[in-house]
């Protein structure tokens, strides 16, 4: 495994890309759950902004947690000591990682969070800002913001579109406790899985997915979804769609895809 950026096992984020093409970043304050702070969401963005410009580099990203947690979410004595800076410096901090959520959410690869322990508030926002989830059965999620008097605002978009607004509504307001296997029932993950000991298999089985399709056309897919989703279903919205497509069929990738097909080959983007 190389790592690409001059990140030494104490830093708080960790990335590793593979000459395979695969980007794994770690967070890594073990002994605080993954609780982030401003290193933490500074390291994330820094790393989203390096993989969005490298899609020839990387074309399948994980994020996974050290230790026994996903993320415990912010950092409890970090809030602690914004509390006591200005409204101004408050809104400068929160705006940091309203961008870093958003950057991770707009990557054009497919994204996978890789969940154990407990995935809390932000921890949990991250999860939703992912293409793909896998968590452990037993694993931990909590939107507790209003336990502390506060609210998910930053990560509220991407649960909301993840989960719909009618199991939001209920999890923010109540702050209430639940497990994989409900965050899979409400479309939080996708996959779960009985124990860390699987992550391996789950982690080759989506990369094989993501290394036979082109990479263009994962993120368009990706793009395609966010401007579709809860838009009015009319003749100016399906007109937008056909041109979509064919822009599609006639772009190189689709071009290659079809081709391939054709002869019964791999696409040049899965040799």
């Amino acid at each position: 495994t190389r790592v690409d950026n001059p990140m030494s096992d104490e830093q708080p984020v960790l990335l590793n890309i593979t000459p395979g093409q695969t980007a794994v970043i770690t967070l890594n304050r073990p002994d605080r759950h993954n609780a982030f702070n401003d290193e933490v969401i500074s390291g994330l963005t820094e790393i989203f902004d390096l993989l969005a410009k490298n899609t020839d580099e990387v074309r399948f990203v994980i994020l996974r947690g050290a230790g026994k947690s996903f993320s415990a979410g912010a950092d409890l004595e970090w809030m602690k000591d914004q509390s006591y800076n200005t409204l101004d410096a408050n809104r400068e901090d929160a705006q940091a990682l309203a961008d870093m959520l958003y950057k991770l959410y707009s990557l054009p690869q497919l994204t996978v969070a890789l969940v154990q322990g407990a995935a809390m508030g932000g921890g949990a926002g991250l999860v939703a800002a992912c293409d793909v989830a896998v968590a452990v059965k037993d694993t931990k999620f909590r939107f507790s913001e209003v336990k502390l008097g506060l609210t998910p605002a930053t990560i509220s978009p991407f649960v909301i579109r993840a989960i719909g607004p009618r199991w939001a509504r209920a999890l923010f307001a109540s702050g209430e406790g639940f497990d994989a296997q409900f965050a899979h029932q409400i479309g939080l993950v996708q996959y779960v899985i009985g124990s860390a000991d699987e992550f391996a298999g789950m982690e080759e089985h989506l990369a094989s997915l993501a290394f036979a399709a082109a990479p263009g056309a994962v993120a368009d897919a990706k793009t395609l979804v966010h401007d579709v989703a809860g838009e009015e279903i009319d003749h100016g919205l399906m007109k937008n769609l056909a041109h979509r497509i064919a822009d599609r069929r006639a772009s190189d990738e689709g071009k290659e895809g079809l081709a391939a097909f054709l002869e019964k080959r791999k696409p040049r983007w899965a040799e």
